[in-house]
């Protein structure tokens, strides 16, 4: 990670451990660093990513079904195909393999003509010295042949353990030179080591304290040794380790074959075979059948030595192991997982077809490790699907591997529920994975899908709240926070992470609801108090905490049908969620992003009435929202909060009159015809407006009295605007006449410069150009034509002026166009809530009958 401002803050909740996992998540979470003075620009890119997810639909117009939620919204530019790193080692070890297969089988011929035609036919023919250089030539490859089948093995059981490759390079486990040399100087002086320790020594436990920390402390079994650590004798333990065996063998066969090269090159050079008497013929062959004897056994020492020499060449030189987990972004302790992986696919091409090595991956390398017993194995396995999973480069081909594989998904969330501090890097590894592979829509569904998976995922979330002392009582809410060797927070954001991407589907919504106690977890994590959204120097990660448990909760509340009708039922009735987001309103200035999130769960709460009346009788609530709502000294970039404010006291104030009665005592109605001036105000205004004059109830109808100073405003806007301001607009007038008399509404043309032919005339062309009902507008027919029946009442000269507009053709062309979704003051989905008192055709014969009676 980038120097950053973070790396400034002083966090007080997380243990200064590097590299801290929270910083990941926060990087994770917002896709790209935060710059040194960059953090309103940060709030700015935020809300405009949310007004443009959001576009212009709201809760007062329908949504098509097609329509994907936000969180689905993401669009991730396809990678170029790469290709895959570990394809230079399963290259390497199918070289290797040849090099091998070829010096065995050499080998094994030589051994075969020795034993059956020189020791066989000539064994006593033989001269004294060629006897012996068979005998010793046989020996000496009959034990580097033996040790080579084993070398594989042992070597395959020094990887076991992490803790014995831990952070150090291949280079440093692979130096076998230096080994051995450590080793001798252990036996004799066990001293030696501690009071000289080699700079390599220092570098590598450096590295490993900066690097592992508190996240290597894996499981170690109880019951079993480790095949590693095995003393195979009680004396000289160091060097009689079993992971320490295969660096023998390696040195042993070296020595073989070179011995082997030196008395072979002897004899064929010297070429001194005995002399063959004339007439000899049990001798006549001796001398070729020991030159082809002594070149098989040059030639396989030979190519063993090539072979090893190719080998250092490339690990050693070139460093082929370390560039291959360079390029997998493995960091220093994957050199462990390469060189797993690497003895692996050798082996394979050793032990079985030369090309069976090529079929190996590391991704499927990762799974088969992840499913294993041993506790390195599976760290191993987690730790390369992780990396893999966040990788830019492989982490769509790494996803779509894992999603298809169920078990490996099941696996994952089983992890979740791993809280053995041991095992604390495993679990964080799978919360890692599954939240990248939640966050693809195919994959989404099948990890909901696993039996447990949501009480697993809740297990991510750390929240104490103690038990009251009775009934009557709620507990109290303690933060807990990490300890030394345990990170609680880190998992309290994954797992919010988690949830949050499958909420982005309908049917994950209902499951997280019906998951017991999950909910209340949630909504403890939207608690913010005054201290913590007004300190400057806070932790990025505890607002994070807080932004992903808004985020959910909105998803939650956001969820059309039944299961969001139920949702909404159970987020409004736990007693912490309205207080919670009254807190953010009220003190969180300095993070619009939270705010917008807050308020558009109110404004989902409120589709359901219960909820509705919940929040206004929330002390503070509604006066919070108008603070926001009407506050001018607002940055222009926060200008999408105050619409979202607007929107949710329009909510608020719909069929409720209590709602309308707090707000009118609040004094706020000359503020609100002031906001029907300015632009981005003025279609919320209208509709808060709108909804007092409606549902006030009778007793209400003097304290609205003075909403007819915004009469004129109105009546221009109908004549200039058009859409959804020109809706809202009509929707206001034909209630604020309502509140006028005869002469009074004489004035307010007057004022406004209009006439009522030109209203009039202006009506007609909006039932005309909406000839059949529209999705963005589904309401303008309806207040133009409560509008046109008042300005009938009002005045019978309209009469004659609409009939002859020709408004009588224009309404019976509205009854055989009318439909259900004019029926309704706001939407959940597709789905109408709200349906009006008077429907549709009962206002255009309403308006027909005073167009045929006169």
């Amino acid at each position: 990670m980038t120097k950053t401002r973070i790396q400034n803050l002083n966090i007080r909740y997380y243990t200064p451990s590097p590299p801290n996992p929270i910083f990941n998540l926060i990087h994770m979470d917002r896709g790209s660093s935060l710059d040194d003075d960059t953090s309103v620009h940060l709030q700015i890119n935020e809300l405009r990513k949310l007004s443009e997810t959001c576009g212009s639909n709201t809760i007062f117009e329908p949504q098509s079904s097609c329509e994907a939620r936000e969180c689905n919204a993401e669009s991730v530019p396809s990678a170029p195909v790469l290709r895959a790193p570990e394809k230079k080692l399963t290259l390497f070890a199918l070289r290797l393999s040849i090099f091998e297969k070829s010096a065995t089988g050499l080998g094994t011929l030589g051994f075969i003509w020795a034993t059956v035609v020189l020791l066989g036919g000539f064994a006593i023919t033989l001269d004294k010295t060629d006897f012996w250089f068979i005998t010793i030539i046989l020996l000496i490859e009959g034990t580097r042949i033996f040790s080579r089948s084993h070398e594989l093995e042992w070597q395959h059981q020094a990887t076991w353990s992490i803790t014995d490759a831990g952070i150090s390079s291949f280079r440093a486990l692979r130096s076998s030179s230096h080994i051995l040399i450590k080793a001798v100087k252990q036996t004799f002086n066990p001293l030696s080591l501690i009071r000289k320790p080699s700079h390599n020594t220092r570098e590598v436990t450096q590295v490993d304290h900066l690097h592992v920390g508190r996240w290597n402390h894996s499981r170690t079994p109880t019951r079993t040794w480790i095949s590693s650590d095995v003393p195979l004798l009680p004396y000289g333990k160091w060097v009689f380790l079993s992971r320490n065996i295969s660096k023998v063998l390696y040195w042993l066969q070296l020595l073989s074959a070179t011995a082997c090269v030196v008395l072979s090159s002897t004899r064929l050079v010297n070429h001194n075979y005995g002399e063959v008497q004339k007439g000899d013929s049990d001798k006549r062959n001796r001398q070729s059948a020991l030159n082809i004897f002594y070149a098989l056994a040059l030639a396989e020492a030979l190519l063993f030595l090539t072979e090893k020499a190719y080998w250092e060449w490339k690990v050693i030189y070139c460093k082929l192991l370390e560039e291959v987990n360079k390029e997998c972004e493995l960091g220093p302790s994957g050199m462990v997982s390469i060189k797993r992986f690497f003895y692996d696919a050798y082996s394979r091409c050793v032990n079985g077809s030369i090309f069976d090595g090529l079929k190996m991956d590391m991704v499927t390398f990762a799974i088969d490790l992840l499913a294993s017993s041993s506790p390195d194995e599976q760290l191993i396995g987690a730790r390369i699907l992780r990396q893999f999973a966040i990788s830019a480069r492989y982490s769509d081909d790494t996803l779509q591997k894992i999603g298809v594989n169920l078990s490996v998904v099941e696996r994952l969330v089983e992890m979740l529920n791993w809280k053995d501090p041991q095992e604390e890097e495993i679990r964080r590894s799978a919360a890692e994975i599954l939240s990248k592979l939640a966050g693809k829509r195919q994959n989404c569904l099948r990890v909901a899908g696993i039996p447990g998976a949501m009480e697993s995922i809740s297990s991510l979330l750390q929240t104490n709240r103690s038990s009251g002392d009775g009934a009557d009582e709620i507990g109290e809410k303690n933060l807990i926070l990490d300890h030394a060797n345990y990170s609680f927070w880190t998992f309290n954001h994954l797992g919010l992470l988690i949830l949050k991407k499958l909420a982005c589907d309908h049917d994950n919504c209902g499951k997280i609801g019906n998951t017991r106690g999950l909910l209340p977890k949630i909504i403890d994590f939207t608690h913010a108090g005054e201290k913590l959204l007004r300190d400057k120097n806070v932790a990025p990660s505890q607002i994070l905490t807080v932004k992903r448990s808004l985020q959910l909760v909105q998803l939650l509340a956001s969820t059309t049908g039944a299961t969001g009708k139920h949702l909404r039922k159970e987020i409004s009735e736990v007693v912490f969620t309205i207080s919670n987001i009254r807190d953010i309103l009220r003190h969180g200035e300095k993070h619009p992003t939270l705010q917008k999130l807050s308020i558009e769960i109110l404004t989902n709460l409120a589709l359901e009435e219960e909820a509705r009346e919940r929040i206004g009788g929330t002390g503070g609530v509604l006066k919070e929202l108008f603070t926001i709502f009407l506050n001018q000294g607002m940055p222009e970039h926060q200008n999408q909060v105050r619409r979202s404010a607007g929107e949710a006291l329009a909510m608020l104030a719909l069929e409720s009159r209590a709602n309308c009665h707090r707000i009118l005592r609040l004094q706020v109605l000359e503020r609100l015809i002031a906001a029907l001036e300015f632009p981005m105000l003025r279609v919320t205004a209208a509709r808060i407006l709108r909804n007092l004059c409606t549902y006030r109830g009778s007793d209400c109808f003097y304290l609205l009295k003075g909403v007819i100073a915004a009469a004129p405003t109105v009546l221009k806007a109908i004549m200039s605007e058009e859409n959804k301001l020109q809706e809202v607009m009509v929707g206001l007038a034909a209630q604020v006449f309502k509140h006028m008399t005869s002469n009074e509404s004489s004035i307010m043309f007057e004022r406004a410069g209009i006439k009522e032919e030109e209203l009039a005339k202006a009506l007609v062309q909006i039932l005309e150009k909406y000839r059949h009902p529209s999705a963005k507008v589904p309401r303008i027919r309806r207040f133009t034509i409560e509008l046109a029946i008042w300005m009938m009442h009002d005045n019978v000269k309209n009469v004659y002026i609409f009939k002859d507009l020709g408004m009588e053709k224009e309404l019976e062309g509205v009854l055989e166009t009318t439909a259900e979704l004019e029926s309704f003051n706001i939407f959940s989905g597709s789905v109408g809530l709200s349906r009006h008192t008077t429907a549709i055709h009962s206002l255009v014969e309403t308006a027909l009958n005073l167009l045929k009676d006169q």
